[in-house]
């Protein structure tokens, strides 16, 4: 299996991170986003022209989400993806979340904190910021209130929901995320951070 990836991309890092748990067999093929010739070859894979994509023989899979699933699915007496269908339904639903809702909130501060200057030479508008911080209050809360009360975020072992967001939070500090005041989501992160998973998908500067 080939994954063509960038190691700083949130959403690639979920799924490195999903490989690396499941000692999965994977060729890693970076791909250069500033690159033309990079960007052409990623659209012939995927018209979205987004990473990460696998490619599985002929089979070309791109979505993070549904990358981690497939490495999953492809790796017997694995844990990380539930076989009981509510515990997995339960996955699914976080999974979902952060892609639909939690990523594209964090991004907002990852574009502005940390790639807006670089790309455009343009500084941080702190209004954009307001209102990022604003819309991603209910969400962290939403967060830390389910974290509350429990190690990792569905059962009692860590899963694809927990690679899923805490790769989205890989900037958390860089990109000057206000969540400091959510408690059980520092808690958390702090114990993700922990794992080989993490330490050994952690990009270099």
């Amino acid at each position: 299996m080939r994954l063509y990836h960038h190691p700083k991309s949130s959403s690639a890092r979920r799924v490195l991170m999903t490989a690396q748990h499941l000692a999965a067999d994977l060729e890693l093929v970076e791909i250069d986003l500033m690159s033309s010739d990079d960007r052409r070859r990623l659209e012939e894979l995927n018209p979205n022209s987004k990473i990460p994509v696998l490619e599985d023989g002929g089979f070309v899979l791109w979505e993070s989400a549904a990358i981690m699933q497939y490495l999953a699915d492809r790796t017997p007496g694995q844990t990380l993806y539930p076989q009981n269908v509510r515990d997995r339904a339960d996955v699914n639903r976080w999974l979902f979340w952060t892609c639909q809702h939690f990523g594209p909130a964090l991004s907002v501060f990852t574009w502005e904190n940390v790639w807006k200057k670089m790309v455009t030479g343009v500084d941080a508008d702190p209004a954009e910021l307001a209102r990022a911080e604003q819309g991603l209050a209910p969400l962290a809360t939403l967060l830390d209130e389910h974290l509350a009360r429990r190690t990792w975020l569905v059962g009692h072992d860590v899963t694809l929901a927990d690679y899923a967001i805490a790769a989205s939070l890989m900037y958390v500090e860089r990109a000057r995320v206000p969540l400091a005041r959510f408690a059980h989501i520092v808690a958390w992160i702090g114990r993700v951070q922990q794992l080989d998973a993490w330490k050994k998908t952690e990009p270099t500067w």
